[in-house]
């Protein structure tokens, strides 16, 4: 893979950095919407693909990103497909700086010292051409405001911005209601990219921590029976499609 196009995770992060502030938007989320987005960029690159909710390694060749290179080799490792939830939800210390720091080196942003409270040092992260932050937002704006089925990368970067929040950042308030609902539905133009952003919002609502469900109760439930809260969560998630063959499609409603 060669580092003359911008990988996802990357993109994401320049997504999330107000221009205003250097900090990002939904620090919390972000972080679980960059391990996905690690995913995505390897399904692009034909390292992994998708296997139901699982991630199987298909190519175990470096792509020459060394950040994504660490993660192909930790699902190497694994030795079987691992679950998307799983691999989302687990520890992702450093991930952010990682690529905050790789940016920096790039020239993409630059770092601003200062302090909180006048007593503990921060760090804010500026972007040095805004030009290039513009460009991926524009092609978010333009699938929004077309219709056109976005390009695969495009898709994936929309199902991460709505599955971490970036929505209400990038479209605030009322007036950015319809796009905001709008950047939810082009999920359903990138399979893995549904399956991931999928994954992080199990991961935001614990579901990764729930033991599956073996068995359905018998029967409808008596009159005053509360729903389960995960099965009430379903209801408002966006619908998988049926599988073709061990591929799982996710999409947006």
């Amino acid at each position: 893979m060669g580092r003359s196009r911008r990988t996802i995770p990357e993109e994401l992060l320049l997504l999330a950095l107000d221009p205003a502030t250097g900090t990002t938007a939904q620090p919390q989320s972000l972080d679980l919407g960059l391990a996905g987005a690690q995913l995505v960029e390897l399904a692009l690159a034909g390292r992994i693909a998708p296997d139901g909710d699982r991630i199987a390694v298909v190519m175990p060749r470096p792509t020459g990103d060394p950040t994504l290179d660490s993660a192909l080799e930790l699902l190497r490792r694994r030795g079987s497909p691992v679950r998307a939830v799983h691999w989302i939800g687990g520890p992702r210390l450093g991930l952010r700086q990682t690529y905050l720091s790789h940016l920096e080196r790039c020239g993409m942003v630059h770092a601003v010292a200062g302090q909180m409270c006048g007593v503990l040092p921060t760090t804010r992260y500026q972007a040095t051409d805004t030009a290039i932050s513009r460009e991926i937002r524009s092609r978010l704006d333009s699938a929004i405001r077309t219709g056109v089925p976005p390009d695969p990368r495009t898709a994936a970067l929309a199902a991460l911005a709505h599955a971490v929040g970036l929505g209400k950042h990038l479209y605030p308030g009322n007036e950015g209601r319809s796009s905001r609902s709008r950047l939810r539905d082009l999920i359903r133009h990138d399979p893995m990219g549904g399956l991931v952003a999928h994954a992080v919002m199990d991961v935001q609502n614990g579901v990764a921590a729930q033991p599956r469900r073996t068995a359905a109760p018998v029967g409808p439930p008596g009159p005053g029976a509360r729903q389960p809260a995960a099965a009430a969560a379903d209801q408002d998630r966006i619908p998988m499609q049926p599988r073709r063959g061990s591929m799982a499609r996710a999409v947006a409603h």
